[in-house]
This record gives structure tokens, C-alpha cells and sequence, in this order.
């Protein structure tokens, strides 16, 4: 890279008459370095028969470098900790308990469990853990991880920090050839005793964790066990420090009123703090709306669109989405026709939420 030199030029004639000095650039590759130091190697040039004597001094010192600007998260991240346990060497922890929490005539069984691990799996909200199924899988080598959203606060459920709680479903289906397939992680974890030994890796992530803004106004759509990670946010905000977030939503969709997952809990928050706390269900096959459509989550939120929008337009509002793959689309679609009312194209603003970890999904 050229090298900027500075030049003191004086100016002598035959007739005693000086000038004063001036400055002029010197190009790189007219001066030549030695071990005495350098020399500027120049023809004479005669103008007016005034010859020119160059004095240059050369300026080395480079611009200092431009620190890079590393961007500050709005999630509360410091002191998080990841993959303390990695697949190779996982932390045996215990069963204390495993209970199932749906209606015996819900479409399909959910069991809500919690592990001890004596303090040695330090998450957060919004982390997740994995777990090992006993056993090998048709290979004959040992089941993958499988990972599960956290349905604990970091306290835990015995507020020790000693416990970590799952929501986890029991997968059961027929296949195409009428086979009966059952999923491995999830029905060993469904069918575990307490005392029972169970293997955990993690925790990991932070695409989920809580806003570090107190005064955020926090957003949370879950379909099914996709209510995990907002348990975890509810039970630190209203049952450890209620006081702390002011505006929380919550809309939670299930196929059937037996199917819906911690209610108590959630009216108990409710009771304890109705102006911060805010609940909404969508039943699908029980439900419907003004025009006889089926009330997916998407379509109870269509009925707060408007609200919903003007609270997405400000900066300290955070939303956070868990669940069933096809849920964003449904959001996206109620969004698109509100955006354009201002102007505003839905999916470039949703770029920017985003960016900003203001727009936060988790599905699968």
C-alpha cells in the first residue's frame, strides 16, 4: 500500500533571494532505503535555471486500526452457559417426577417431568436440554440426542436450581404400510419411574432467551408442548419476580380443551397480576370463528390483529414463537394486508425484527 511522504522544498536561484519552505507529496518509489537510512533519487530540473533541492521526510506511522463495534444483545445473555454436556459424556441425572397432564380423552397423551441435576446443568429460560434414550437404535449403536425445549425457570419447579422440567408428548402414529410407529425418545421419556435413571446433554441455546428490558412487552405463541419455553418465562415472571415485565401475552392453540396444557397455573398468574398478564386459547376442533373457520392459533390472534400490529411497531416489544412448523405462515398471512395499511412491506419488517431479536421462532 502506497506510503503518504511529506516533503520541506526550498527553492534556490542564482540571485540570493530565498523562498520559504513548502510541502508537496513525494510518490513511494522514488525513495530508496538503505542501512543508513534512505535517499531520494531525483533527476535536476531546471525551470527559469532554478534548481529545485529536495529535502523529504518520510511519514511511517499507519492509521490506527478501526475496532470493530460488536453489537450488544437486547436478550439477556450474560453469563449463559452452553454444551456443559456433550453426547460423549452426559450427566446422568434422576426422575423425582413424571405425570401425565392431559385428559384421558385428549387426542394423544402429554406428560410434564422433572430431573434432578443437583446443580450441575446451569440454564436459563428459553434454553433447551437433550436427552439419550436408553438402548441402542437398529444399527446397534446408542439412540441420537434428542432435544427438548425447557418447561422449568431456572429455579426450577423445587426452586433449588437443582431440577430441570420437560412438557414432551408421547409420539405415536400409523405409518403408510398401517405400522404403528413409536418414537423412540419421546415414549421413553413418557413411560420413566422416578428413581429412574435418565442421560442429559446441554444446555443449549439462545435464540430463546428472555429480553433483557424489564419494561418489554413479551409476546408468546405456542401450539401443543410448544408452551414450554413460555412456562419457563411465566413461572420467573409471576411466581419468582412477577413485578419485573409489565405487558405479557399468551396465546396458546390446541386441538381440544383436554388437550390444554398448565391452566391452573396460568390463571393463578392471572389472578396474581391481571394487568400484566394476558391469556388467550384457540381450540381447534371445538372453536370457531365469526365466519365458521376452525380457531387455529392464527385466527384467534386475527381477532387482536389490529392491537397486535401497533404493538409490533414498537421497539421494546418481543415476540417469541414455539411450536408447529406451519404456525408462522398463518401469522405471516394475518400480518401482510395490516403492514400495507402503513406502507410497510410484512416480510422486510419482519427482517428487521429479526435483526433486531425482536421476532424469535422455535418449530419444528
Amino acid at each position: 500500500m502506497a506510503t503518504a511522504l511529506n516533503a520541506a522544498v526550498s527553492l534556490t536561484s542564482s540571485k540570493s533571494s530565498s523562498l520559504p519552505a513548502t510541502s508537496c507529496a513525494i510518490a513511494p518509489e522514488r525513495i530508496r532505503f538503505g542501512k543508513g537510512g534512505f535517499s531520494y533519487k531525483s533527476n535536476n530540473v531546471a525551470t527559469s535555471r532554478r534548481v529545485f533541492s529536495v529535502r523529504a521526510e518520510v511519514t511511517t506511522d499507519t492509521p490506527p486500526a478501526v475496532k470493530k463495534v460488536e453489537k450488544e444483545s437486547k436478550k439477556n445473555e450474560e453469563g449463559v452457559i452452553t454444551n456443559k454436556y456433550r453426547p460423549k459424556e452426559p450427566y446422568t441425572g434422576k426422575v423425582l417426577l413424571n405425570t401425565k397432564i392431559t385428559a384421558d380423552d385428549a387426542p394423544g397423551e402429554t406428560w410434564h417431568m422433572v430431573f434432578s441435576h443437583q446443580g450441575e446443568i446451569p440454564y436459563r429460560e428459553g434454553q433447551s436440554v437433550g436427552v439419550i434414550a436408553d438402548g441402542i437404535d437398529k444399527n446397534g449403536k446408542p439412540h441420537k440426542v434428542r432435544l427438548y425445549s425447557i418447561a422449568s425457570s431456572a429455579l426450577g419447579d423445587l426452586g433449588n436450581s437443582e431440577t430441570v422440567s420437560l412438557c414432551v408428548k408421547r409420539l405415536v402414529y400409523t405409518n403408510d404400510a398401517g405400522e404403528v410407529v413409536k418414537g423412540v425418545c419421546s415414549n421413553f421419556l413418557c413411560d420413566l419411574k422416578p428413581g429412574s435413571d435418565v442421560k442429559l446433554t446441554g444446555p443449549v441455546g439462545k435464540e430463546m432467551l428472555m429480553p433483557k428490558d424489564p419494561n418489554a412487552t413479551v409476546i408468546m405463541l405456542a401450539t401443543g408442548t410448544g408452551i414450554a419455553p413460555f412456562r419457563s418465562f411465566l413461572w420467573k415472571m409471576f411466581f419468582e419476580k412477577h413485578d419485573d415485565y409489565k405487558a405479557t401475552w399468551l396465546f396458546l392453540g390446541v386441538p381440544t380443551t383436554s388437550s390444554l396444557l398448565y391452566t391452573e397455573e396460568f390463571d393463578k398468574m392471572k389472578a396474581k397480576a391481571p394487568e400484566n398478564f394476558r391469556v388467550d386459547y384457540a381450540i381447534s376442533r371445538e372453536e370457531t370463528n365469526d365466519k365458521g373457520e376452525k380457531m387455529y392459533i392464527q385466527t384467534r390472534m386475527a381477532q387482536y390483529a389490529p392491537e397486535l400490529w401497533e404493538l409490533l411497531k414498537k421497539d421494546n416489544t418481543f415476540v417469541y414463537m414455539c411450536g408447529l412448523k406451519g404456525m408462522e405462515k398463518g401469522i405471516d398471512d394475518i400480518m401482510v394486508s395490516l403492514a400495507a395499511n402503513d406502507g410497510i412491506d410484512w416480510f422486510d419488517y419482519k427482517k428487521q425484527l429479526k435483526k433486531a431479536e425482536q421476532w424469535n421462532v422455535e418449530v419444528y
